[in-house]
């Protein structure tokens, strides 16, 4: 069985990484830079090439990315909530400086639902659960 893990390029994975964090609730867990890989030249810099955090209780890898980034439109990360303050809060937070595609609002399958674009370019779904029939 396969485990899916959010890997996330970035133009400066630690701001980002620190956004998810505060906007969401977790921690940074690891932080490994180019310049702590073995035979690392003079050259290396302390770019990010793997961080690991947990952020709305998922984990998410982030790096620094080595070409000019450029946000894509066909993938969403989706974040499914069991309460609806915590769904209204962290979809809050992620929108601050970024683009509200589509308001959290009661969706017509019963639960909230919203669609934004965080200031990083990275899509996001919000959702509450289900409700029990």
């Amino acid at each position: 069985m396969a485990k899916l893990t959010p890997y996330l390029m970035s133009s400066n994975a630690r701001q980002q990484a620190e956004f998810y964090v505060e906007a969401l609730g977790g921690e940074i867990l690891s932080v490994m830079t180019h310049d702590q890989m073995p035979g690392a030249g003079p050259d290396a810099t302390d770019k990010v090439i793997h961080m690991t955090i947990i952020a709305g209780g998922v984990t998410m890898f982030l790096a620094d990315g080595f070409q000019p980034l450029q946000p894509g439109s066909n993938m969403y990360l989706s974040l499914e909530f069991a309460d609806e303050g915590d769904a209204r809060s962290a979809f809050d937070r992620l929108s601050q400086d970024g683009q509200i595609r589509h308001p959290l609002e009661q969706a017509f399958w019963g639960t909230l639902f919203g669609q934004l674009t965080d200031r990083f370019g990275v899509n996001w779904m919000i959702t509450t659960e289900q409700p029990s029939e």
